[in-house]
């Protein structure tokens, strides 16, 4: 601790990675005064240790009267660039998030073990990968324009194919030549071709994708390139609003985009609702742009993520494609970022720093100056509303790329149709024949079931109770093939029991159907069929890419999966997609509901008939006449955001007012309702209306009770105003119970 008398004292305001809304401020030695620079990573004292922090500025305001020093600085140069240190500080503002919290999403990655034993006061310690480097064979031509080539006639041609590259992977050779290697190694190529090793940077693939050609556009595709390039020729990129229908060709025109922007020495930065869902689409990107590609997900190691967090930010790389935490890549002079199927509700964070990626990449966007795409089939409400009120600017695509129609849909009314030969209604006799002539004709099938598992409950045929998880207030999930119960909030399991836990009835009886039951119903029912499963419980993360694979070889010919096989995959061979309940979820606590039902019916039934087949969809419900279902089976986007945002206008529901929710958790049952009906009637007010206090509709997890106030306004201003009086109210409630404050809530579960 130092007394701040000294003239030439630099102060900096430090954002900690800790629980703390506001900064820090501390001295900057004059040793480290080059590296403490805004964005970099410093090490400070707080309280009895030391904690990694951000320099966000200079320190403003009042003058302490006595500051601590900082201990180290982990760089010379800032960890988060500029243009990024402004957008994850105007994040943190948004989402009323610690700024600490907020600066980690955009910070390297860090091995504790590395830095362990770094942090010495003399000392400014830097973060260096450990892992050896790993190497790759490339063929380099050295024969410069010597006309001499070999006879041999494949020979020949690798040495006219290395002419023209210069120096390229052996292995992408061997994917054009077969046995490239062994040609490369014949003394007809002597002193022409040298090979040597060549080291892989960090993080990227071992894969070799070979680089394709760019298809020629219809005309759809090239108004709308047009359209953005004037946009960014007129220096007013803007939103736009790429609306296609499936299999459309938006990857194509992003594909044309990304070309232009890197010609122009600039960064893009491409979002995914799910990077493990789209291998085919980091394939796309790789086969057109090679290596300046950097893919983030959570198959790579700590040393790999930290490589690749390294070429980004040093410029090498000028493509980052990822998921919705890509959006914090240390991308500079970024001139194009796209959100891919920018209604997916996976965009939204629901832990930590509750940010909406498709709302955030608008504004880093709006700050870099940089043109923002969104692209859908089918574009969420905000959207639209932003389309509607002229904020973001809208791009059709109203055919098919191949040419191909749109699926046929059809609705099968489950109050009224009966039971397939399987006597099971849930495989109705329409969807049954239907998968019958699939079968018959060497077709695939995706069948759509949003519920994973063998039965969804067990029930006790003496009380009725279902049996329940015991730290959760939900059913417990049947697992046939481990032989267990178990619960897909907290993830508990036990054995199936004998009797009921409540009143010890042997009654015990299977109830619904889940992915794992409908899979071995097929099996049962179409013993020749090859059938499969895609869920979280057989194929998470990168895992899914692998059965995803196997559809597209042709070794699977029914695929059963949730709303993972309702994702911008192009499986070519698909005619059929049967959609097992399609208005299960329509019931629901959320105003969202509805949309979320049409959002997955059209998106899965774009996954048939994308090729030059004709596909067919057939949907089940027991309510067929619900807009969601009667709008998705005409494909009828317009009208179904019509119907939609006319509703959400009488309700008073997002876009028309903006919501945050409250979530108030404890262990205690009456001290959170206690401090839920405090807050409630503490920030009551004429401008912000007050829904609550009310039990959220699962109400305790893993022992956890949750209680909700949901705030809403016309405005955003009277809601800040709300977030400060619950500031001044935090000192006052009891501090086992914990308020969770998430602006422009997507779920309300």
């Amino acid at each position: 601790m130092t007394d701040v008398g000294d003239a030439a004292q630099v102060l900096v305001a430090v954002a900690v990675s800790l629980p703390v809304r506001h900064t820090l401020t501390y001295a900057v030695p004059e040793r480290l005064r080059a590296a403490v620079l805004p964005g970099a990573q410093v090490l400070v004292p707080v309280r009895s240790r030391k904690v990694r922090g951000v320099v966000v500025g200079p320190h403003e305001g009042l003058m302490p009267k006595r500051v601590c020093s900082i201990s180290a600085a982990f760089a010379e140069d800032p960890a988060i660039p500029p243009e990024l240190l402004a957008f994850v500080l105007a994040l943190a503002r948004y989402y009323d998030s610690p700024l600490g919290e907020a600066l980690k999403l955009a910070l390297p990655p860090a091995d504790a073990k590395a830095t362990r034993g770094i942090f010495d006061d003399a000392d400014v310690p830097e973060l260096r990968a450990t892992n050896a480097q790993r190497t790759r064979k490339w063929a380099v031509w050295t024969g410069g324009d010597a006309p001499a080539l070999p006879k041999a006639l494949k020979a020949q041609a690798v040495a006219v194919r290395l002419r023209a590259a210069g120096a390229m992977p052996v292995a992408e050779l061997e994917v054009e030549f077969s046995g490239a290697l062994a040609v490369l190694r014949r003394k007809g190529l002597e002193g022409l071709v040298r090979v040597e090793e060549r080291a892989i940077p960090l993080a990227t693939f071992l894969d070799i994708v070979a680089r394709d050609v760019p298809p020629a556009l219809v005309d759809e595709q090239a108004a709308a390139l047009t359209a953005m390039h004037e946009k960014v020729a007129l220096g007013t990129p803007g939103t736009v609003l790429l609306h296609g229908v499936t299999g459309s060709g938006k990857t194509e025109v992003y594909l044309r985009m990304v070309a232009e922007v890197r010609r122009a020495d600039k960064g893009v930065i491409v979002i995914v609702p799910e990077i493990a869902l789209t291998p085919q689409l980091v394939s796309r990107y790789r086969a057109r742009f090679g290596d300046d590609v950097a893919v983030v997900h959570s198959g790579l190691t700590l040393t790999e993520r930290g490589g690749m967090w390294q070429r980004m930010r040093n410029g090498s790389v000028r493509v980052a494609i990822g998921a919705r935490s890509v959006l914090f890549a240390p991308i500079e002079r970024l001139g194009l970022i796209v959100v891919d199927e920018e209604h997916d509700p996976s965009y939204k964070q629901e832990e930590g720093v509750r940010y909406h990626g498709r709302d955030m990449a608008m504004l880093r966007a709006h700050r870099a100056g940089a043109l923002c795409i969104l692209g859908t089939a089918t574009p969420s409400i905000e959207t639209e509303h932003l389309v509607r009120t002229g904020r973001v600017t809208r791009l059709r695509l109203t055919k098919r790329a191949t040419e191909s129609a749109l699926p046929k849909v059809e609705i099968i009314n489950l109050r009224t149709t009966g039971a397939g030969p399987s006597g099971d209604k849930r495989l109705s006799l329409p969807l049954h024949r239907a998968i019958e002539k699939t079968l018959e004709k060497g077709e695939q099938t995706i069948l759509f079931l949003n519920r994973r598992g063998f039965a969804p409950a067990v029930r006790c045929g003496g009380c009725g109770k279902p049996v329940e998880c015991g730290a959760c207030s939900i059913a417990m999930t049947f697992h046939k093939r481990s032989s267990e119960l178990r619960c897909h909030l907290c993830d508990a399991a036990q054995v199936m029991p004998a009797q009921c836990p409540q009143c010890r009835s042997p009654d015990l009886m299977l109830e619904g159907v889940g992915t794992e039951k409908l899979e071995e119903l097929l099996a049962v029912n179409f013993p020749k069929a090859r059938v499969a499963r895609l869920d979280r419980d057989v194929a998470s993360g990168i895992k899914s890419a692998a059965i995803l694979q196997r559809m597209r070889d042709g070794e699977i010919d029914i695929l059963v999966g949730t709303q993972m096989v309702t994702k911008g995959h192009d499986l070519p061979r698909v005619t059929l997609v049967g959609v097992i309940a399609g208005d299960a979820s329509l019931s629901m606590p959320d105003f969202r509901a509805s949309e979320r039902v049409f959002h997955l019916l059209v998106q899965v039934a774009g996954r048939a008939g994308r090729a030059n087949l004709p596909g067919r969809v057939l949907v089940q419900a027991y309510d067929p006449q619900h807009p969601a279902i009667r709008y998705a089976a005409k494909h009828d986007v317009d009208g179904f955001l019509d119907e939609e945002l006319k509703a959400r206008e009488e309700l008073r529901f997002p876009p028309f007012s903006h919501l945050i929710n409250l979530r108030i958790e404890g262990r205690d049952e009456a001290k959170t309702v206690d401090v839920a009906r405090r807050v409630s009637s503490a920030l009551a007010c004429a401008e912000v209306g007050v829904l609550g206090p009310s039990p959220a509709p699962i109400l305790r997890i893993r022992n956890v009770f949750r209680w909700r106030v949901l705030l809403r306004a016309a405005s955003r201003q009277p809601l800040r105003q709300a977030l400060r009086r619950l500031d001044a109210l935090r000192p006052e409630l009891v501090s086992t119970v914990r308020i969770i404050v998430d602006v422009d809530p997507i779920q309300l579960l």
